[in-house]
């Protein structure tokens, strides 16, 4: 009997051994969005691509990150449909404004919206941000 309790649990520590050590399969990437289906997407990581359109920095920065400069895609002020937002190196926002101003751009993260607002991807880490070529 008691050799019999043994293989039970032997065979059970084995069977979630497995389960324990087993690596999850990548994931998928993020879906592509519009910027004008942005504001259908929010809470939810996506990749947004557009055209920068137009961007703003504003007088004040954040201590530690510098000036967030935001870019409107595919439609710009005083009617934008989507922007992210984007930090320089520290005091050159026009660094990261030369970066993408009027060009294609594909950024991923998670949609967030202000009450009243519209929808936008804090970019953080530029990583998240990848120039297209024109013809895409």
């Amino acid at each position: 009997m008691t050799n019999m309790k043994t293989l039970i649990v032997m065979l059970c520590v084995a069977g979630l051994s497995a389960l324990a050590f087993a690596q999850s399969a990548p994931s998928a990437p993020p879906p592509r969005v519009a910027p004008s289906d942005a504001k259908t997407h929010i809470g939810e990581t996506v990749t947004v691509c557009g055209k920068v359109v137009d961007t703003k920095i504003p007088k004040y920065g954040l201590a530690g990150h510098g000036k967030p400069v935001s870019f409107d895609l595919d439609q710009p002020e005083p009617h934008p449909v989507f922007y992210f937002v984007a930090f320089g190196a520290l005091g050159v926002p026009e660094e990261v404004v030369t970066a993408y101003k009027d060009k294609r751009v594909c950024v991923t993260g998670k949609i967030s919206m202000p009450a009243a607002g519209t929808p936008f991807i804090m970019a953080a880490d530029r990583s998240q941000i990848k120039p297209q070529p024109e013809g895409k």
